[in-house]
């Protein structure tokens, strides 16, 4: 697969503590707030991690915590909303999200990279489907934990 696609990589900046924006993305009552409708997440490897929408489609990710190390990153494997299931699900999931916290004079990166993409039109679709939902929830993640810190 050397003509994979490459990567979706987002980044933003939030200037709070580390552990606040890692509890974000572990705890279950956080990630509805600015990621999933529901979540359910077991912060280990080899944890549950669900994710489940009602908008811009119904559909929930069923993924497994690949890696994880507190207040630094997180893994997990990626279930893809049903327009890409047959692509991105078959016989396994084929992609995973990535999320690494790391300090910058501005604050802390939160850095998410979704990784494992193929190649031709069909992988570009939902690269590019994927991109918009991680770069609209990112910045709604930014929203959402200065508005925890500072109402």
């Amino acid at each position: 697969m050397d003509d994979a696609l490459d990567p979706i990589l987002i980044q933003v900046t939030v200037p709070l503590p580390i552990p606040m924006i890692f509890a974000a993305f572990t705890d279950p009552k956080q990630i509805t707030g600015w990621l999933a409708d529901a979540a359910e997440v077991e912060p280990k490897v080899g944890g549950v991690y669900r994710l489940g929408w009602k908008e811009p489609v119904a559909f929930e990710s069923r993924g497994q915590v690949r890696e994880i190390t507190p207040d630094l990153d997180i893994g997990f494997s990626w279930a893809s909303p049903p327009e890409f299931a047959s692509l991105m699900n078959q016989p396994a999931l084929q992609t995973d999200v990535y999320v690494r916290l790391q300090e910058s004079p501005e604050g802390i990166d939160i850095t998410l990279e979704h990784r494992g993409w193929g190649s031709g039109a069909a992988w570009e679709d939902a690269r590019s489907w994927h991109f918009h939902l991680w770069d609209d929830r990112l910045h709604r993640l930014k929203d959402y934990l200065l508005k925890a810190a500072y109402g």
